[in-house]
């Protein structure tokens, strides 16, 4: 019986579990405390007799040694000694196509600077963030009517479509292809600080609009208002 560990959240964080119970693993989960609006990986892991902790996964309190370990929408960053005692067997599930839009916020970003496809790629955890090699990945359209919200959740679904198949390639000891340049980075925070600049063109605008629209987070601003849509920003 393989030892898997799963540092997860969220819906993605879920569907993993629920993936690795089908196939009958030892596992344990590294997670977060949600909110009430995040899909609460801490009750699956309860209601499924899954051992589970909130703290941030270290060599001092590994359960068992893993015969492999995968990240998805794990909030930290992995430490090397981690990714050496899993020889290196270790992936993460990122939602861009690397290399680019490495970092936080890579769809909204993606809304935000008008790119036509976005997508996700599965890729080894290396103590660069993002920087591993690529295992696969998948390109997506992004639509005109795309939010934020939409965009993501559609993203989440179609790559878990995939994930038994990359940690069977991972298994096997599928070396991955190296990420063929730097690509960009974007660090955590919300893009802009949320704020609208009417500077932009108008397509611009609306597309910041668009990417601020997850609820119930905070919806783009202008000038103190919240905009959530273009004729709110009409009308200021």
């Amino acid at each position: 019986m393989k030892n898997i560990i799963l540092c997860g959240y969220n819906w993605a964080g879920c569907k993993s579990l629920d993936l690795l119970l089908s196939r009958k693993y030892n596992i344990f989960v590294y997670t977060h405390e949600s909110p009430w609006y995040v899909n609460n990986l801490l009750e699956f892991c309860n209601s499924k007799k899954v051992k589970f902790s909130t703290e941030k996964i270290t060599t001092n309190n590994l359960p068992f040694l893993p015969d492999v370990v995968t990240s998805i929408y794990y909030r930290h960053v992995i430490d090397q000694d981690i990714i050496d005692i899993v020889n290196k067997k270790i992936f993460n599930l990122h939602p861009s196509l690397l290399p680019e839009y490495k970092g936080c916020s890579s769809l909204t970003w993606a809304i935000i600077n008008g790119e036509i496809n976005c997508g996700f790629t599965y890729h080894y955890i290396q103590k660069e963030v993002d920087k591993g090699n690529i295992i696969f990945q998948l390109e997506e359209k992004i639509y005109e009517f795309d939010t934020q919200q939409s965009l993501y959740s559609r993203i989440m679904f179609k790559s878990l479509e995939y994930f038994n198949e990359v940690l069977d390639m991972v298994i096997a000891g599928n070396p991955g292809k190296e990420q063929p340049n730097k690509g960009i980075f974007y660090k955590r925070g919300c893009p802009h600080d949320g704020e609208l600049d009417k500077k932009w063109d108008i397509n611009k605008q609306k597309r910041f609009i668009k990417a601020m629209i997850n609820p119930p987070l905070d919806p783009a601003k202008f000038e103190g208002k919240n905009i959530f849509s273009f004729e709110d920003l009409k009308n200021i």
